[in-house]
């Protein structure tokens, strides 16, 4: 896999931007086939910077109901990696 197909977008939330903030942790929502490895290589390759660790969340989607019909939510990975005092990545920092 491509490192543009393993990472697929940021999560900002305000969970997220509070890792961010006080222990330098990345948000990402990533393909449901990638390891902690062909992550830290993907963010490595993309963004320029060293990951100290990753750690990966699978979600499951969750039932929802309209009206009398019932769906499921998307199930997606999350994972969430841990950078080095100092490392920043620029589209979070809007420079």
């Amino acid at each position: 896999m491509r490192s543009e197909e393993i990472i697929l977008r940021p999560v900002l939330s305000e969970k997220s931007t509070a890792l961010r903030e006080k222990s330098n942790k990345i948000v990402f929502v990533v393909s449901k086939e990638a390891n902690k490895i062909m992550i830290k290589n993907a963010v490595k390759e993309l963004f320029d910077v060293d990951p100290v660790s990753v750690n990966v969340i699978n979600n499951k989607g969750k039932m929802k109901r309209v009206r009398y019909k019932y769906g499921k939510t998307a199930s997606f990975k999350k994972a969430i990696v841990t950078l080095k005092q100092g490392d920043k990545i620029s589209i979070f920092e809007g420079a």
